[in-house]
Protein backbone atom coordinates (compact mmCIF):
# COMPACT_ATOMS: atom_id res chain seq x y z
CA UNK A 1 0.00 0.00 0.00
CA UNK A 2 2.15 2.69 1.26
CA UNK A 3 4.15 1.84 -2.40
CA UNK A 4 1.50 2.18 -4.54
CA UNK A 5 1.06 5.62 -2.63
CA UNK A 6 4.69 7.15 -3.17
CA UNK A 7 4.34 5.33 -7.14
CA UNK A 8 1.34 8.14 -7.05
CA UNK A 9 2.90 10.76 -5.39
CA UNK A 10 6.64 10.92 -7.11
CA UNK A 11 5.13 10.23 -10.64
CA UNK A 12 2.41 13.14 -10.54
CA UNK A 13 5.12 15.99 -11.31
CA UNK A 14 7.28 13.37 -13.71
CA UNK A 15 4.46 12.72 -15.67
CA UNK A 16 3.47 16.31 -16.05
CA UNK A 17 6.91 17.28 -17.94
CA UNK A 18 6.01 14.81 -21.13
CA UNK A 19 2.33 16.13 -20.95
CA UNK A 20 3.11 19.21 -21.02
CA UNK A 21 5.14 18.70 -23.75
CA UNK A 22 2.59 16.57 -25.58
CA UNK A 23 0.00 20.04 -24.78
CA UNK A 24 2.45 22.38 -26.74
CA UNK A 25 3.11 20.37 -29.45
CA UNK A 26 -0.48 19.14 -30.14
CA UNK A 27 -1.52 23.11 -29.41
CA UNK A 28 -3.28 24.96 -31.57
CA UNK A 29 -3.78 28.25 -29.62
CA UNK A 30 -5.80 31.70 -30.87
CA UNK A 31 -6.72 35.20 -29.54
CA UNK A 32 -9.88 34.04 -28.65
CA UNK A 33 -8.64 30.71 -26.89
CA UNK A 34 -6.06 32.28 -25.22
CA UNK A 35 -8.30 35.03 -23.77
CA UNK A 36 -10.82 32.73 -22.64
CA UNK A 37 -8.28 29.91 -21.50
CA UNK A 38 -6.84 33.00 -19.36
CA UNK A 39 -10.55 33.72 -17.56
CA UNK A 40 -11.13 30.32 -16.78
CA UNK A 41 -7.70 29.87 -15.65
CA UNK A 42 -7.68 32.84 -13.32
CA UNK A 43 -10.59 31.65 -11.64
CA UNK A 44 -8.71 28.39 -10.78
CA UNK A 45 -5.86 30.95 -9.57
CA UNK A 46 -8.53 32.31 -6.89
CA UNK A 47 -9.81 29.81 -5.64
CA UNK A 48 -5.95 28.01 -5.21
CA UNK A 49 -5.19 31.60 -3.46
CA UNK A 50 -7.98 31.50 -1.29
CA UNK A 51 -7.23 28.22 0.02
CA UNK A 52 -3.49 28.27 0.04
CA UNK A 53 -4.53 31.61 2.69
CA UNK A 54 -6.72 29.35 4.71
CA UNK A 55 -3.95 26.19 4.94
CA UNK A 56 -1.96 25.30 7.91
CA UNK A 57 0.02 22.41 6.63
CA UNK A 58 0.09 19.71 8.96
CA UNK A 59 -0.90 22.09 11.85
CA UNK A 60 -4.35 22.19 12.01
CA UNK A 61 -7.21 20.44 9.83
CA UNK A 62 -8.72 23.55 7.56
CA UNK A 63 -12.36 23.78 7.06
CA UNK A 64 -12.59 27.28 6.67
CA UNK A 65 -12.95 29.65 3.83
CA UNK A 66 -13.27 27.32 0.65
CA UNK A 67 -12.74 24.34 2.50
CA UNK A 68 -16.07 24.63 3.91
CA UNK A 69 -17.06 24.06 0.42
CA UNK A 70 -14.59 21.10 -1.17
CA UNK A 71 -12.10 19.46 0.69
CA UNK A 72 -9.75 19.82 -1.91
CA UNK A 73 -9.85 23.13 -3.08
CA UNK A 74 -6.30 23.51 -3.93
CA UNK A 75 -6.67 20.66 -6.50
CA UNK A 76 -10.51 21.96 -7.68
CA UNK A 77 -8.49 25.17 -8.57
CA UNK A 78 -5.88 23.12 -10.19
CA UNK A 79 -8.47 21.29 -12.23
CA UNK A 80 -9.62 24.93 -13.15
CA UNK A 81 -6.24 25.72 -14.25
CA UNK A 82 -5.95 22.64 -16.27
CA UNK A 83 -9.16 23.30 -18.19
CA UNK A 84 -7.91 27.07 -18.49
CA UNK A 85 -4.64 25.60 -20.39
CA UNK A 86 -6.97 23.26 -22.54
CA UNK A 87 -9.53 25.88 -23.52
CA UNK A 88 -6.32 27.77 -24.50
CA UNK A 89 -4.60 25.42 -26.54
CA UNK A 90 -7.86 25.42 -29.22
CA UNK A 91 -7.42 21.72 -29.71
CA UNK A 92 -9.40 18.79 -28.56
CA UNK A 93 -5.86 16.78 -28.08
CA UNK A 94 -4.86 19.02 -26.23
CA UNK A 95 -7.87 18.71 -24.06
CA UNK A 96 -7.71 15.00 -24.13
CA UNK A 97 -4.41 14.87 -23.02
CA UNK A 98 -4.92 17.53 -19.85
CA UNK A 99 -7.89 15.46 -18.38
CA UNK A 100 -6.89 12.24 -18.80
CA UNK A 101 -3.72 13.26 -16.90
CA UNK A 102 -5.59 14.97 -14.15
CA UNK A 103 -8.16 12.14 -13.49
CA UNK A 104 -5.11 9.56 -13.43
CA UNK A 105 -3.21 11.06 -10.99
CA UNK A 106 -5.09 13.59 -8.92
CA UNK A 107 -8.00 11.68 -8.03
CA UNK A 108 -5.37 8.95 -6.69
CA UNK A 109 -3.21 11.52 -4.99
CA UNK A 110 -6.45 13.40 -3.30
CA UNK A 111 -7.19 10.11 -1.65
CA UNK A 112 -3.43 9.29 -0.58
CA UNK A 113 -3.92 12.36 1.27
CA UNK A 114 -6.95 11.88 2.66
CA UNK A 115 -5.18 8.95 4.56
CA UNK A 116 -3.03 11.25 6.11
CA UNK A 117 -5.39 13.17 7.48
CA UNK A 118 -7.37 10.49 8.52
CA UNK A 119 -4.47 9.38 10.71
CA UNK A 120 -3.26 12.65 11.72
CA UNK A 121 -6.83 14.17 12.74
CA UNK A 122 -8.99 10.95 13.19
CA UNK A 123 -12.44 11.51 14.07
CA UNK A 124 -12.41 15.52 13.34
CA UNK A 125 -11.46 14.68 9.78
CA UNK A 126 -13.89 11.62 9.46
CA UNK A 127 -17.07 14.33 10.39
CA UNK A 128 -15.33 16.99 7.94
CA UNK A 129 -15.56 14.45 5.33
CA UNK A 130 -18.75 13.66 5.88
CA UNK A 131 -20.39 17.01 5.97
CA UNK A 132 -17.79 18.02 2.96
CA UNK A 133 -17.71 16.78 -0.90
CA UNK A 134 -14.07 15.55 -1.77
CA UNK A 135 -13.99 17.29 -4.85
CA UNK A 136 -16.51 19.70 -6.70
CA UNK A 137 -18.74 21.84 -4.18
CA UNK A 138 -21.97 20.47 -4.98
CA UNK A 139 -23.64 22.45 -2.68
CA UNK A 140 -22.77 25.93 -1.26
CA UNK A 141 -22.74 24.17 2.29
CA UNK A 142 -24.60 26.08 4.38
CA UNK A 143 -25.49 23.91 6.89
CA UNK A 144 -22.05 22.77 7.92
CA UNK A 145 -20.45 26.59 7.24
CA UNK A 146 -23.35 27.67 9.72
CA UNK A 147 -22.61 24.85 12.24
CA UNK A 148 -18.90 24.96 11.98
CA UNK A 149 -19.17 29.01 12.36
CA UNK A 150 -21.18 28.73 16.02
CA UNK A 151 -18.56 26.05 17.01
CA UNK A 152 -15.32 27.08 15.73
CA UNK A 153 -13.53 30.42 16.00
CA UNK A 154 -13.90 32.49 12.28
CA UNK A 155 -10.49 32.16 10.23
CA UNK A 156 -9.86 34.85 7.57
CA UNK A 157 -7.74 34.75 4.29
CA UNK A 158 -4.46 35.03 5.48
CA UNK A 159 -1.52 36.70 2.71
CA UNK A 160 1.48 35.43 5.24
CA UNK A 161 -0.26 31.85 4.53
CA UNK A 162 -0.41 32.58 1.17
CA UNK A 163 3.12 33.47 1.12
CA UNK A 164 4.47 30.24 3.34
CA UNK A 165 2.19 28.21 1.24
CA UNK A 166 4.12 29.57 -2.01
CA UNK A 167 0.76 29.70 -3.79
CA UNK A 168 2.57 32.81 -6.01
CA UNK A 169 4.40 29.76 -7.80
CA UNK A 170 0.91 29.10 -9.45
CA UNK A 171 0.95 32.36 -10.87
CA UNK A 172 4.07 32.70 -11.90
CA UNK A 173 3.34 29.01 -13.73
CA UNK A 174 0.25 30.30 -15.12
CA UNK A 175 1.69 33.57 -16.77
CA UNK A 176 4.37 31.57 -18.51
CA UNK A 177 2.21 29.11 -19.38
CA UNK A 178 0.15 31.55 -20.97
CA UNK A 179 3.18 33.08 -22.54
CA UNK A 180 3.94 29.83 -24.30
CA UNK A 181 0.58 29.31 -25.45
CA UNK A 182 1.10 33.10 -27.30
CA UNK A 183 4.82 31.86 -28.61
CA UNK A 184 3.29 28.91 -30.33
CA UNK A 185 0.35 30.50 -32.15
CA UNK A 186 3.13 32.89 -33.24
CA UNK A 187 5.13 30.26 -34.30
CA UNK A 188 2.13 28.19 -36.16
CA UNK A 189 1.20 31.37 -37.87
CA UNK A 190 4.50 32.11 -39.04
CA UNK A 191 6.23 28.54 -40.05
CA UNK A 192 2.57 26.51 -39.89
CA UNK A 193 3.60 24.10 -37.66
Amino acid sequence: MAERRKFWMRWRVRAGYPVAALFWIFARPSYSSIALGGVVALAGLAIRGVAAGHLRKDRELATTGPYALTRNPLYFGSALLAAGFAVAGGSWADAAIVIAYFAVFYYAVMRNEEEDLRRQFGAAFVEYARRVPLFVPWRLARESTAQQASSLPAKKFSWPLYRRNREYNALIGTLIGLGLMWLRMWLHGRFGR
